[in-house]
This record gives structure tokens, C-alpha cells and sequence, in this order.
């Protein structure tokens, strides 16, 4: 059993425009909370260990968490608004979305928070006494994979911000908003740094930290995503293609031989398509937000995606099904067209759920939107709701004996569910913080990253291989040959659906279609909720006003840190 590297809360004190400071270190790990440390601390052994391990924590305030599936998959061609939830702006792309919205806040208070532990690392590796110079490179460039992580999700969210490389040593309202070309120079160079000295392979008792492979993962998704900035380069496709092929050659990763075992949870979390994982964990002691950070709500991903089945007739919550949150609707565009090959392709099948069976068992049940039949008697453990995908008639409906939920049946609190993320494994039907690792990298988007890097240089040869690579593990056994695509048929629109068949729900979607540049044309197209409002500048995210607010103003009197075009 792999030891993770399960990250702690402590903070070195220095903090950017409006942060607080202060400070706690709690090593879970260890299981003991340590608190009232000085600055110095993390001039010692320990100390110097203590804040690289808090470094990695800030993942968990983006990845497998409410704000940051709402800002990565709300508002997309892939998914729409569900009956119920908070930060519909995001949604909508209407008046809500504005600068007021706490989840802004977060995100940009703590990954700033991070990219300060980063920086105090690597300001103070060489002057800290009691650690080999191997462990010192080692650790200065996991921060520097992980500064140039936080900033490359800063970056695509809000484009130019404050950038800063030294450690900040007190509260200051003193910023300034760089370029996005300054920002990519910044991220690429920390992560070219950081390639040479990191490990080749996951340590077996220091599962989760940074490798050789996830720096050039994360390094090839950069060059493609800067490809399409405004500060591209002319070799940005050739570099994310060299670096996508390097992870898939060079380490012994693998696509596991079925899509839904990816995704078992437990051990199977960890398996050889895993290039990189935020790390969770049942420890309730982790799981506890406090007024000091956001990372303490475990992996919530469970919640989010689920009809409303604990209301139907013999039905009721439990464990196994979670809690139907009903946050997001899967399009139309995305369960009949980007899912439209159910024969050949084993992911509509492997990526919702279809069954639920009766916990509540009864005789002479009401049904709620069966209109087939006008009650049902069920026993525990039979079928009380199938999603057959397609229409059925009234008549092959009423001859089951359980509620069929056909398409035209779908609203906003009824739809296929997305299973990936399902925690069976929580305490109780109540509990919200998940314990499943976050795959944050996994190879089958390395070979995504491949195909449409290939495709964009003329080598459509070269790309059909990568994306047949995904397509055949995709497919359902003995229909390998029948996924497989042609030249004639490998094109952008090809890399749109296939990245929503493999990486539906993610928190990909929105970088995906800014990346493209397509995000209103195809948020119009296919989302009836978002259609009336996205517009170009919803290409960026509103910058928090608590950071306008705190920020020295200009000497004209503006703000000193201005707001993106089209936000207040």
C-alpha cells in the first residue's frame, strides 16, 4: 500500500495585496496538529519539509471542488443549469456573474497563499541548514511545478495578474496586473527548471508528489493553451506535442484496458494511466474547513452531477446513489451527439448511470414522470428507475414494471447521472466530504494533447494514431476495429467530441473552449440556459473586488489593479 502525501495547512506568513496572515501547520501524516510556530520554522529540517508538502495543499481548493467545477464546467456546450445551486451567474453567464462572488475570492486568495509557500521555499532552500543538497533541488522543483500549476489556472481564469517570484514577507497593496505574455514566460520556465530534478517515478511512500511526467504533462497542456494566447509562438505545437509523446514513451505509463476501471475507487485511484493525483483522504481531521483556508471540504464531485432519484417511488437516499445535488444537466449536444455511438463505444455506458434500484420498496406506488402507468409495485433490490438513453414508446414503457426515464422525460431534475465521481464509501448518506484521489492528469488526455498538437502541425497521420489510442480502449471488446478513425475523418470537430466523450465532467470543458476560441459560438449553439448572454469577455473570469479594493490606487485615481472588460 502507497503512502500518500497527504498535504498539510501550514502557511508561511507573507501574503500578497489583501491576504491575512497567520499560520498553523498541521502534518496529517503525522496526525499532529502543530500551532503559534515563528517564521523561522521553515528555516529548519522539518520546517523546510513541513512547507513543501503545504505547497501541494491549495490543489485541493480548485480540483474536486465546488468552486472549481463552477468554474471550469458550469456554462459549457457539454453542460447545463440543474434545478438547484448556488453561483448560477456561471451558469447563465447573466448580472450574477460579477465580482462579488466568494468562489473568486477563494480561489484567488489561496492559490496565492500557495504560490507564497512555493516562493518562501525557493527564496529559502539555500540558506536552510540540515538538508542535503539533493533533497533541496528535489523540493524546490516540485514548488516550482506546483507555482507554475497555480498560475497557469490563475492565468486561463483572469488573465495577466500579479506576478510575483520572491516570497512576500507582509501584507502589501502594492500590485500590479502583467502581461499574459509575462505570465506564460514565468509558467514555462518554472516548469523547464523543474523537469531535470524531479523523479522519474512516484516514490512508494510519497505517493502525490510532483514527477518528471506530470511537469511535461502539465508543460505540453501549456504550449497547447498558449498556442491560442496572445502569446503564442510559432513552435508551441511542436513543444506540446515532443513533451505529450515524452509522457507516453518515457515512464511506463499506461491506458488501463477499461474506461470504468479508471475510475474504481480506492486502490484502483492509483493505477498506471494516474500521471498526477490531488490527494484526498477519509481523515476527518483534513476534513475540516477552518477561517484560514478552503481545502478542507474533501473531494465533492460526488455531489454535484445526480438526479433527483431519492423522490421517486421506491426510492429513498442512501449511501451507494449519494446525494442529487442536481447542480448540472448534461446537454442534449452532449448525450446525442458527442454519445451518439452507443454501439461501438463503451463510455455512454461506462460514464452514466442507468439503474437504480428500490430501497423503499412498495405496493400501488404513485409514479412521479412515468406517464406510461399510473402506479407500480416494487419489492427491495428491483429495478425502480432505467435510463434507456433513447425514446421508447408508451407502450414498451408501460409493459415494465418499473418508471422508465426516456429523453423526452428529461428536465432539470431528471437526467442521466454522471458516475464517475460516485463515493460510496462515505460514512453516511449525509456526509459530504469525499475521499477519492482527484486524477487531475491522466495519459489519456496526454494522447488527447498529442492529436490535436499533431493535427494543428499538418501530421494528421500522426494524430489518428494518438486519438485511436483513446478510441480503442474506449470501445466495447471485439468492436476495437470499428472505433478505430480514419485521416478523412480526423479534424477539430473530431478533438471537440472526443475530448467530451473521455474527459465529460473533469473540470476541463471551459479551458477546453476558451483554448479553441470557441466558447460563445458553441455555448449558443448548445446551451440553451447560457445562449442568450456568453460573450467574448466571459473568455475571462471577473478579477475578485476584494482585490481592486485593496490595492493602491493609481495615481490618476483608478484602480490601481482594473477589472476585466465587462465586468463591476
Amino acid at each position: 500500500m502507497k503512502t500518500k502525501i497527504i498535504t498539510s495547512s501550514f502557511r508561511v506568513v507573507a501574503l500578497t495585496a489583501f491576504l491575512l496572515s497567520g499560520q498553523s501547520c498541521k502534518d496529517i501524516l503525522d496526525e499532529q496538529v502543530i500551532s503559534n510556530i515563528g517564521n523561522d520554522y521553515i528555516n529548519t529540517p522539518k520546517g523546510f519539509e513541513d512547507a513543501t508538502r503545504a505547497a501541494y495543499s491549495s490543489l485541493r481548493n480548485f480540483y474536486a471542488s465546488e468552486r472549481g467545477l463552477t468554474m471550469t464546467e458550469y456554462g459549457t456546450d457539454i453542460y447545463q443549469a440543474g434545478a438547484d445551486g448556488s453561483y448560477k451567474g456561471f451558469q447563465f453567464y447573466d448580472s450574477q456573474l460579477n465580482s462579488s462572488y466568494d468562489i473568486l475570492q477563494q480561489l484567488w486568495e489561496e492559490l496565492y497563499k500557495g504560490i507564497n509557500t512555493c516562493n518562501a521555499v525557493i527564496t529559502r532552500a539555500p540558506t536552510t541548514a540540515g538538508v542535503s543538497d539533493a533533497t533541496k533541488k528535489l523540493r524546490v522543483a516540485e514548488v516550482k511545478f506546483l507555482r507554475a500549476h497555480y498560475y497557469f489556472i490563475l492565468t486561463q481564469q483572469f488573465g495577466g495578474i500579479d506576478l510575483r517570484l520572491t516570497e512576500t514577507l507582509e501584507p502589501t497593496k502594492a500590485v500590479t496586473r502583467a502581461s499574459e505574455a509575462d505570465m506564460y514566460k514565468a509558467i514555462v520556465a518554472d516548469l523547464e527548471a523543474a523537469i531535470p530534478d524531479l523523479d522519474t517515478k512516484i516514490r512508494s511512500n510519497d505517493y502525490g508528489r510532483a514527477t518528471k511526467g506530470a511537469a511535461e504533462h502539465l508543460l505540453a497542456r501549456v504550449y497547447l493553451t498558449k498556442a491560442t494566447s496572445s502569446a503564442k509562438a510559432a513552435d508551441d505545437y511542436a513543444k506540446a506535442a515532443t513533451l505529450a509523446q515524452s509522457v507516453i514513451s518515457n515512464y511506463g505509463y499506461k491506458l488501463l484496458p477499461d474506461f470504468a476501471s479508471v475510475f474504481a475507487q480506492g486502490s484502483g485511484e492509483i493505477n498506471d494511466e494516474v500521471i498526477f493525483a490531488v490527494q484526498y483522504t477519509s481523515d476527518p481531521l483534513t476534513n475540516i474547513n477552518s477561517a484560514n483556508t478552503n481545502n478542507g471540504d474533501g473531494n465533492k464531485l460526488h455531489l454535484y452531477f445526480g438526479m433527483q432519484y431519492d423522490v421517486q417511488p421506491g426510492m429513498k437516499r442512501d449511501i451507494a446513489n449519494d446525494r442529487p445535488f442536481k447542480r448540472l444537466r448534461p446537454t442534449t449536444y452532449l448525450l446525442e451527439t458527442v454519445f451518439k455511438d452507443r454501439v461501438n463505444d463503451s463510455r455512454y455506458k461506462k460514464t452514466f448511470k442507468d439503474t437504480w434500484y428500490s430501497n423503499n420498496p412498495g405496493a400501488n406506488l404513485n409514479t412521479s414522470f412515468d406517464n406510461s402507468k399510473a402506479k407500480i409495485t416494487l419489492n427491495a433490490g428491483d429495478t425502480a428507475i432505467y435510463i434507456p438513453g433513447v425514446e421508447w414508446t408508451v407502450a414498451q414503457r408501460a409493459a415494465k414494471k418499473y418508471q422508465v426515464l426516456v429523453p423526452s422525460l428529461y428536465n432539470a431534475a431528471l437526467f442521466p447521472t454522471l458516475q464517475k465521481f460516485l463515493d460510496p464509501q462515505r460514512p453516511d448518506l449525509t456526509y459530504e466530504q469525499g475521499s477519492r484521489d482527484y486524477l487531475a492528469f491522466r495519459l489519456a488526455e496526454t494522447y488527447l494533447i498529442l492529436a490535436e498538437a499533431q493535427l494543428k502541425l499538418g501530421k494528421t497521420t500522426d494524430a489518428v494514431t494518438a486519438i485511436n489510442a483513446v478510441r480503442r480502449r474506449a470501445a466495447f471488446t471485439g468492436k476495437e476495429s470499428a472505433m478505430e478513425i480514419t485521416a478523412a475523418q480526423m479534424d477539430m470537430n473530431m478533438i471537440y467530441e472526443e475530448r467530451a466523450r473521455e474527459l465529460a465532467g473533469e473540470q476541463m470543458r471551459w479551458f477546453d473552449l476558451k483554448r479553441w476560441g470557441n466558447l460563445v459560438e458553441r455555448v449558443k449553439a448548445y446551451n440553451p440556459d447560457a445562449a442568450a448572454n456568453v460573450k467574448e469577455t466571459n473568455n475571462l473570469r471577473p478579477i475578485p473586488q476584494t482585490q481592486i479594493d485593496r490595492s493602491s490606487k493609481a495615481a490618476d485615481g483608478s484602480p490601481g489593479f482594473p477589472q476585466n472588460p465587462g465586468y463591476n
